[in-house]
């Protein structure tokens, strides 16, 4: 791709500026070993440096055109533009780079702690299988149509994301679903978008480790609804008490889901079985072979969503009826004597409870249930205590053990778990294995005919990260392997 830096810049205010805006542009970039001839080269602050540093060797490298939020001394042969904030920079300019693909395509953002994965991926599927061209950005993967591309982040950066959507238009995608996180609110990379719908779906404990308090966290998800504009729409889940907060001051035309409070897009469970739920959504009986009050609450913003977009109520009921679960969410796998193992994301105390809190209301009185969990590394370390004490009060053993420790030691993570469980009964019924595959196999061993195993936290995740480095590690195949060689 070629573009003029004039028609890069466009829609930019500047703090000062100076250079050559005609040279021709091939790549932009924020990574200064990516830099060279032909680039145009924005020096991000972020977490861990500082591409202000990095300036003289951008330019030495034959870059001659660069962004910055501090001014310095450059040859008049190169460009220097100097703005507020350089991340809102690179967001703008990057639209500007793909020729704006964001306004070629329907495009919903969901935003919230849990769900918004199995939202945009039930939202692609539903309408890939009605017929149109759709796209998916999500933490599990990345489709435009039927190709798959791996995700790397939960939200692309700015290039990358205008990259993805830029090939969506070029493969006729009429539609492009995407996870909004708050980091990507925060950091900028969704600015500049042209957003035709945004989903609230719920917000608890979590990223306070990036965010730093709760507050913080809210005015993030909020900033998303806070920038849609007057010709787009924000669906927001009536059942959580944050709703009315996100979309207080929304541009966006405002409408509710929910299950229980009034909303415009209402659904009952009538049955909750592990063969799936039977839903009355806006006064139509449908089937779906998705399980749980929280896949009830994701059926409904896919529901609602389809229908403020102009989708017959039919064609979309009938398309939720042929959906199948996400990939690490709620699935299962039932052993050949009748042990269930359920694989699930569950990272948050939040979404262990609903997890566990669904098991419980589905299984029969005689099954137990036995919960493998672990908290992650270098991440929010206040839910660690909790996350224990929810698997202990919901489980009937619980084992505890590594997720991804990252650069953490795992048996520290383990130790601040444990200092959620104070009550005697519980400690009785915890075990401490840090080896994931030990912990998930002593699980399996345990487990009679007709008890649950729940390993919770890793979800669709294919590798395990110890001190800086990946493993292979998939909790599913793991599980079916340990069934096969104990011969349960």
């Amino acid at each position: 791709m070629n573009r003029t830096l004039n028609d890069i810049l466009e829609g930019l205010s500047f703090i000062r500026e100076g250079g050559d805006r005609l040279q021709s542009i091939e790549r932009i970039v924020f990574d200064s070993r990516q830099a060279g001839p032909s680039t145009l080269f924005f020096a991000i602050k972020g977490v861990q440096t500082d591409g202000h540093r990095y300036l003289n060797a951008v330019i030495d490298s034959g870059c001659r055109a660069i962004i910055t939020s501090e001014p310095i001394e450059t040859s008049e042969k190169v460009y220097q533009g100097v703005v507020k904030d350089t991340q809102h920079a690179l967001a703008i300019c990057a639209s500007a780079f793909f020729g704006h693909p964001s306004k070629k395509l329907t495009l919903i953002g969901v935003t919230g702690t849990n769900g918004k994965t199995t939202t945009t991926t039930l939202l692609y599927d539903v309408f890939m299988g009605m017929g149109f061209h759709a796209g998916l950005l999500s933490t599990v993967v990345n489709k435009i149509g039927n190709k798959e591309i791996t995700a790397t982040h939960t939200t692309p950066d700015s290039i990358n994301l205008n990259r993805l959507l830029a090939e969506m238009v070029e493969d006729g995608c009429t539609h492009c679903f995407m996870e909004v996180s708050s980091h990507a609110v925060h950091q900028h990379r969704v600015t500049g978008l042209d957003f035709n719908g945004g989903v609230f779906t719920n917000i608890t404990h979590d990223h306070l480790d990036y965010h730093q308090t709760f507050s913080a966290y809210i005015d993030a998800k909020k900033g998303f609804f806070d920038a849609l504009n007057s010709s787009s729409f924000s669906l927001v889940n009536a059942d959580d008490k944050h709703a009315a907060v996100m979309v207080q001051n929304t541009r966006s035309e405002a409408h509710t889901f929910a299950l229980k409070n009034p909303a415009d897009f209402k659904a009952r469970i009538l049955e909750n079985q592990f063969n799936g739920l039977v839903l009355n959504l806006d006064g139509t009986e449908v089937y779906t072979r998705l399980i749980g009050d929280f896949n009830a609450y994701n059926l409904l913003a896919v529901y609602g969503v389809s229908r403020l977009l102009g989708v017959e109520k039919m064609d979309v009921l009938t398309a939720i009826s042929e959906l199948h679960s996400v990939e690490g969410r709620f699935q299962q796998y039932r052993s050949s004597t009748g042990i269930t193992a359920i694989i699930d994301y569950a990272h948050t105390p939040d979404a262990l409870e609903n997890v566990l809190s669904t098991i419980r209301s589905i299984r029969n009185k005689n099954e137990r249930i036995l919960t493998v969990v672990g908290c992650g590394g270098d991440r929010d370390r206040d839910k660690r205590p909790k996350m224990a004490k929810i698997a202990c009060q919901m489980s009937d053993q619980v084992v505890l053990t590594s997720d991804n420790p990252r650069s953490e030691d795992p048996e520290v993570i383990i130790a601040e778990m444990l200092a959620g469980i104070t009550q005697v009964e519980d400690e009785i019924k915890t075990l401490v294995i840090t080896d994931r595959t030990q912990a998930i196999k002593t699980a399996i061993a345990m487990a009679q005919p007709n008890d649950i195993v729940l390993i919770a936290g890793k979800g669709h995740e294919k590798y395990q990260e110890i001190k800086g480095v990946r493993f292979d590690f998939d909790d599913l195949e793991i599980t079916i392997e340990l069934f096969k060689k104990l011969g349960k």
